[in-house]
C-alpha cells in the first residue's frame, strides 16, 4: 500500500521561493501518477499539479500556472512542488495525492486518494 507524506511546509515572506517534497513509500509508488492539492482557509480544496508515474508529463490549475512547478524522483520516490514568487493568497495547507480514478489531466477532488497529512505554508510579511 501506497503512503505519502508532506515536508518542508513553512512561513515565508511575499515574494520568496519555497519546495515542498512529497515522501512515498510501498513498492507501487512510481507507478502513480501524483499531485498536489492545497486548502486555504475557509475555501474548497483546490488542484495545483499533477506528474505522470513516468515524471514525463504534468499538468497545472490555473493558480500554479507559471509560479509553481512539479517534479518527480522515482529512485528515491519523491515528488516535489517549487514555489515561486509567492502570494499572501498562497496561505493554504498543501497535500499531495495520488491519482486513483479517472485519466491523467484530471482535476477533479475525487479523483485523488491516498492523501497525505498535509504540510502548512503560510506567506506573509
Amino acid at each position: 500500500q501506497v503512503q505519502l507524506a508532506e515536508s518542508g511546509g513553512a512561513l515565508v515572506q511575499p515574494g520568496e521561493s519555497l519546495r515542498l517534497s512529497c515522501t512515498g513509500s510501498g513498492r507501487s509508488f512510481p507507478h502513480y501518477a501524483i499531485g498536489w492539492l492545497r486548502q486555504a482557509p475557509g475555501k474548497e480544496r483546490e488542484f495545483l499539479a499533477a506528474i505522470s508515474w513516468t515524471g514525463g508529463s504534468t499538468y497545472y490549475g490555473d493558480s500554479a500556472k507559471g509560479r509553481f512547478a512539479i517534479s518527480r524522483d522515482n529512485n528515491n520516490k519523491m515528488v516535489y512542488l517549487q514555489m515561486n514568487s509567492l502570494k499572501p493568497e498562497d496561505t493554504a495547507v498543501y497535500y499531495c495525492a495520488a491519482l486513483l480514478n479517472g485519466n491523467f489531466g484530471s482535476r477533479h477532488l475525487r479523483d485523488f486518494g491516498l492523501w497525505g497529512q498535509g504540510a502548512q505554508v503560510t506567506v506573509s510579511s
